[in-house]
């Protein structure tokens, strides 16, 4: 079937009733609930018309191109992609912090609620991405232990992580009720068998791995497999569908920076998708993988220059030494304390060769950090910035802007 003939969302009303009566008097006495139930997918056949065929097919290669020139060799610019994405991923469902506090929790050290969630975010896709990798597979298990990362640290949520829902679920709307709501998700006593349909589509090989993306990415948000964390771990999802295609075999390129600058954009695409129409979202996630490709270019010749420059500014370290590693270390993980330096050199006491370093300027000191010290790498926090920036400002040129 074309993209056009792909089956829409059908709907069934279903009995409804709150566990526990809250809010609105309107909620409270909500008795019925439409749910929408997405096709089965794991054999259909897609055929992307000519257009959005070509913007797939470009946006694979340019990809796969950007990996194989940088991917094996530059695995700092992996580690500076993969925690852009996890910070607008978060960004996307609202949940924002500063660089610094997303380091510290990285680290393991008192962060801000927010800054946790999206360190967690971060091992999350990691673990998905890399289960993919490792394996060749996308598997309900493995998105359950990402989910499990996702929620571990969180105190609310922690007894839920790494389970499917058992509970009727809602996009939008109220906060007590599936009432005026933008989607309401099929049971949940379906969620199993659509999530090893999903699974089966994702481990396809005859299909283009953007369009696979997308696709798995758009049922996934359909399903709403979780009470919390649908969407960060849907667009986790994005990538490990392209690892194990090997359209990337080292990088991920962070195409949540795109995403999250026509965020009413992203979520109408999804809406199209429930209709029948996938196109929208193919070709979104086409072109924000192609911004992001691009963009990454510019941050590989930045990592480089910001190496040598401190290289210089060091005073030309010797190839092999404390000082030299750390500063390899550094374009990987501009965010580090002490403890990090032992764990990754192998240096046990690392802290002149880090003072060095702040006294010509290479590394900060965050500021209320005495007890627990975390040193910042300005000019490669700075270049994570731009790249989510310049990523951003490229999407809103597009002409897939808001409705």
């Amino acid at each position: 079937m074309t993209e056009s003939d792909w089956p829409p969302h059908t709907y069934a009303t279903r009995p409804y009733r709150q566990r526990t009566p809250r809010g609105p008097r309107a909620d409270r006495m909500l008795r019925e609930v439409t749910v929408a139930l997405p096709p089965y997918i794991a054999d259909l056949d897609l055929v992307l018309e000519r257009p959005v065929a070509a913007m797939t097919t470009a946006s694979a290669g340019a990809l796969r191109h950007l990996d194989l020139v940088h991917g094996r060799t530059m695995a700092e610019l992996n580690h500076l992609q993969l925690r852009t994405e996890a910070i607008d991923s978060s960004k996307i469902e609202h949940v924002e912090a500063s660089l610094a506090d997303y380091g510290r929790a990285l680290l393991g050290i008192g962060a801000n609620a927010s800054a946790v969630s999206m360190a967690s975010a971060t091992q999350a896709m990691e673990r998905l991405i890399q289960e993919a990798d490792t394996s060749r597979k996308i598997t309900s298990d493995a998105i359950l232990r990402a989910h499990g990362d996702l929620f571990a640290r969180h105190p609310d949520e922690a007894a839920g992580a790494g389970r499917f829902r058992t509970v009727q679920n809602w996009v939008g709307g109220s906060d007590y009720s599936p009432r005026d709501t933008m989607h309401v998700p099929p049971p949940p006593e379906t969620v199993v068998e659509y999530i090893e349909d999903l699974v089966a589509f994702a481990n396809r090989d005859d299909l283009a791995p953007i369009a696979q993306a997308a696709i798995v990415h758009a049922q996934f948000e359909s399903i709403h497999p979780f009470i919390d964390g649908n969407g960060r771990i849907g667009r986790a999802l994005i990538h490990a569908v392209l690892r194990r295609r090997r359209a990337s075999r080292h990088l991920t390129v962070p195409i949540a920076s795109a995403l999250v600058a026509h965020r009413d954009r992203y979520f109408a695409a999804l809406h199209d998708y429930r209709a029948g129409t996938p196109a929208t979202i193919i070709a979104m996630l086409a072109a924000s993988t192609t911004i992001a490709t691009t963009e990454s270019w510019k941050t590989a010749e930045a990592l480089e220059s910001i190496r040598q420059g401190w290289g210089k500014t060091a005073g030309s370290p010797r190839p092999g030494s404390a000082a030299y590693r750390l500063l390899d270390l550094l374009t990987a993980e501009p965010i580090l304390n002490a403890g990090l330096v032992t764990e990754q050199l192998g240096v046990e006491d690392p802290q002149g060769t880090i003072d060095g370093l702040e006294r010509v300027g290479v590394l900060s000191r965050i500021k209320r950090t005495r007890r627990s010290p975390v040193w910042v790498a300005p000019a490669v926090l700075a270049e994570v910035e731009d790249l989510s920036a310049r990523i951003q400002d490229q999407a809103r040129r597009l002409p897939y802007g808001p409705r």
